[in-house]
């Protein structure tokens, strides 16, 4: 029996030890590191999901090519999201502009132990009625089809992301950082292809409960401020989820924060999660997940498979 425990005792000494000699190795390696050399890599991670990191300012955003343009949007997406750790606010604008219904959608919120807002382009292929929006399955727009738009995404504390792009959505996630949707304020901008369909979604706007005064317009291109949501009722299950999962996401967000505390930079934070916890590392860049049914459908390009899509000649220390 002792030789039994003082095995056990030897086995977690050795086990503490050869960690704390990796953890030590891949501090040094990411500190040796050029910043230049650091941003690619990142940039290399993060392309099978859909994503790019802006190093400058410390943030993703979703690219051009996103696999997630092929899954488009349905409600379903925003009602499963809180179980996946997803809780927002958002704003969905529904109108009707040369024989399709065309949806544009507002995000805001926490997405796992990321902070961060989206804006959506979608349509369907021909006119919907409104007791239709609900199941209707909506394509992403496409290359000719993309809007310029611009979002800028504000924290009480003062934290802040900007972001502009002519896209099919547009998204800024910023890691490490916790909010509950309400300490959030989204100034968005589109900018339309003419007149006819600016006036279009400025009436659905209008229809989605936001007031006229506080929405601006040049040119061809309206502006508002998303702060506060219309009246949302939630049904239990889903209340009790968006409760549960910000638990989840503040701790998770803390863990993040002390698991890579040898860094202060977002770029080397990130970094030493990839090299550290993998496993972490593929769940940080899940940012917007889709039903389920949507992964089974796709190839390599799946986040699932990032570990096969992990950069060549780069190996795990």
């Amino acid at each position: 029996m002792y030789a039994a425990l003082f095995i056990l005792l030897l086995l977690a000494l050795v086990s503490m030890l050869f960690c704390r000699f990796r953890r030590k190795k891949i501090i040094c390696r990411i500190r040796g590191m050029e910043k230049c050399e650091k941003c690619s890599l990142l940039e290399e991670l993060a392309q099978p999901f859909g994503y790019m990191y802006h190093c400058c300012c410390g943030f993703f955003s979703s690219t051009l090519d996103a696999w997630q343009k092929e899954a488009g949007y349905g409600r379903i997406y925003d009602y499963l999201a809180p179980r996946f750790q997803m809780v927002f606010d958002s704003l969905p604008v529904y109108f009707n502009y040369r024989g399709r219904t065309w949806l544009i959608e507002f995000w805001k919120g926490q997405y796992g132990i990321n902070t961060g807002a989206e804006i959506g382009i979608y349509h369907s292929d021909r006119l919907l009625s409104e007791s239709e929006y609900a199941t209707a399955h909506f394509q992403a727009a496409g290359e000719e089809e993309m809007l310029t738009c611009s979002l800028q995404l504000c924290r009480e504390n003062g934290i802040c992301v900007r972001m502009s792009e002519r896209h099919w959505w547009l998204t800024a996630f910023l890691p490490g950082v916790f909010s509950q949707p309400s300490q959030l304020c989204l100034k968005a901008a589109v900018c339309f292809q003419n007149r006819e369909m600016m006036e279009a979604f400025y009436r659905g706007l209008c229809r989605a409960g936001f007031p006229p005064e506080g929405i601006t317009a040049q040119n061809f291109c309206l502006s508002f401020t998303f702060h506060h949501p219309g009246p949302v009722r939630y049904g239990f299950l889903t209340r009790f989820h968006r409760r549960l999962s910000q638990c989840l996401n503040r701790m998770y967000c803390r863990l993040f924060l002390w698991i890579t505390r040898p860094f202060t930079c977002t770029e080397d934070r990130i970094l030493f999660l990839y090299y550290y916890i993998p496993f972490c590392f593929r769940r940080l860049m899940r940012l917007r997940r889709y039903h389920r049914r949507c992964h089974r459908k796709h190839g390599c390009r799946r986040p699932k498979c990032c570990r096969r899509c992990r950069p060549h000649g780069r190996r795990k220390s």
